[in-house]
């Protein structure tokens, strides 16, 4: 089955908010606990950032340009 290139982008894009989601949950999970890596975490942060901006770009390509 091929696949038009915005359902491409559609499946990419809930895979990121998938993966975004997961992102927010360990962060979550690592902050509860007082002995956790610190370097670790800041890196889960600034992938989740990474990712929180590729959705945005993602949402724009697939929203229709309105003329107000």
């Amino acid at each position: 089955m091929i696949m038009s290139p915005e359902e491409a982008l559609a499946v990419k894009l809930e895979r990121l908010r998938g993966e975004h989601r997961d992102l927010d949950a360990a962060i979550d999970a690592m902050a509860k606990d007082p002995a956790c890596d610190q370097l670790a975490m800041r890196r889960l942060k600034k992938r989740k950032l990474h990712l929180k901006d590729e959705i945005a770009r993602l949402e724009d390509r697939l929203t229709p340009d309105i003329i107000a």
